[in-house]
């Protein structure tokens, strides 16, 4: 037996290390993107502590609506600036994903105060009759 029909041609070893981290269509930052989403949530932080800070409104119920106005608006800015989340990256998976993350949050967030509320209510049936009429007897 000879060795050369033994011998094999060495092909160089060719292996990837991707493993789907590749800029398939997913936008990566650039150094201006980044900078624009910090100067944005600067100016989306600065705004409602002002506000907050300065007195500006004077019902505190419309200055917390407010402060969550600008808390919502920060948190596209970071999703699309800082996570580069679109409806494109990942074939739409991860804006799905968030999109029913953001669902469950909301429910377990409205159901804890509906379940409170309600509590509340039914286990303490007279504080509520009692302070209506307190309120109107006292000089």
């Amino acid at each position: 037996m000879s060795t050369a029909h033994h011998e094999t041609e060495l092909e160089p070893h060719v292996h990837s290390h991707d493993h789907g981290h590749g800029h398939g269509g997913e936008a990566h930052g650039s150094l201006k993107g980044y900078m624009i989403g910090f100067v944005l949530s600067i100016i989306l932080t600065a705004i409602p502590f002002w506000i907050v800070m300065g007195g500006v409104m004077t019902s505190n119920q419309t200055a917390a609506v407010v402060v969550l106005a600008f808390a919502l608006v920060q948190i596209v800015v970071h999703v699309i600036y800082f996570l580069h989340m679109n409806s494109s990256s990942e074939g739409g998976w991860n804006m799905l994903a968030m999109i029913f993350t953001a669902v469950l949050v909301l429910i377990t967030i409205v159901g804890s105060f509906w379940v409170m509320y309600h509590m509340n209510h039914l286990m303490m049936p007279q504080m509520h009759e009692m302070s209506a009429s307190d309120a109107h007897d006292m000089p």
